[in-house]
């Protein structure tokens, strides 16, 4: 549901569903991630953009607040991603996207992503990270919303946020996919938050241990995301 980042083929191109609390993911469906019911109507402005709290905070013990203003301006933010099977780099599109840049940077100060795992691998298409539950249900305890610049397209090294079927284009929570085929072919609905500009090699790597839609043959752990500006 909205945790798991649900790729799926819309006609002939495969349609990424991703990151929500209550929808399913799967790369066959569009990747589905982590929105659930706010728990207030309300939304709070800031740094990271409209944030809503949710009823559902994630599970894992790794609920947090909102997030506070974490990239650093008139530098280049990178979070590098040590995994076991390598690290690579993603650098935060900080101008087409700021407010999910800046949760993805706050995510990663915060060790929200330290210990989770890939939890969905597919070949030649993504591979799906940050869910503290590991089923593609589980998120930080809120959601951001920033739609995705509308000439975004999904090509080799994009990072992108994955969200419910329900939940409106560009909602986030934890939830992110790094695309490993040449172009995906998915609508811009999911929020952008930058690019892998070193480690395509181990992208690769990760991806080549996918087994159909669903956890790799064998467990990649993210041991670190740390955040720094250049």
């Amino acid at each position: 549901m909205l945790r798991r980042l649900a790729l799926s083929l819309t006609t002939v191109a495969l349609a990424l569903s991703a990151c929500g609390d209550d929808a399913t993911q799967d790369v066959e469906a569009p990747p589905a991630g982590e929105a659930a019911t706010p728990s207030t109507p309300a939304a709070t402005p800031g740094a990271g953009g409209d944030c809503v709290k949710k009823e559902e905070p994630g599970g894992g013990g790794k609920t947090l607040a909102c997030p506070t203003p974490t990239l650093v301006e008139g530098k280049e933010n990178v979070v590098t991603f040590k995994t076991s099977e390598g690290s690579f780099e993603i650098t935060l599109d900080a101008e087409r996207a700021p407010a999910t840049a800046n949760s993805v940077a706050y995510l990663a100060e915060q060790g929200f992503y330290d210990g989770l795992d890939f939890h969905r691998v597919v070949p030649d298409f993504v591979i799906q990270g940050g869910d503290p539950r590991g089923d593609g249900t589980g998120g930080p305890g809120y959601s951001v919303t920033e739609a995705p610049p509308s000439d975004l397209t999904y090509t080799r090294g994009v990072v992108a946020m994955a969200k419910g079927g329900a939940d409106a284009p560009g909602a986030s929570g934890s939830q992110f996919f790094v695309v490993s085929a040449a172009d995906v072919g998915l609508p811009p609905e999911y929020a952008l938050v930058g690019r892998v500009t070193k480690g395509l090699a181990t992208v690769d790597k990760i991806t080549a241990l996918g087994e159909g839609d669903g956890p790799p043959r064998k467990e990649v752990k993210i041991i670190s995301a740390t955040l720094s500006a250049r």
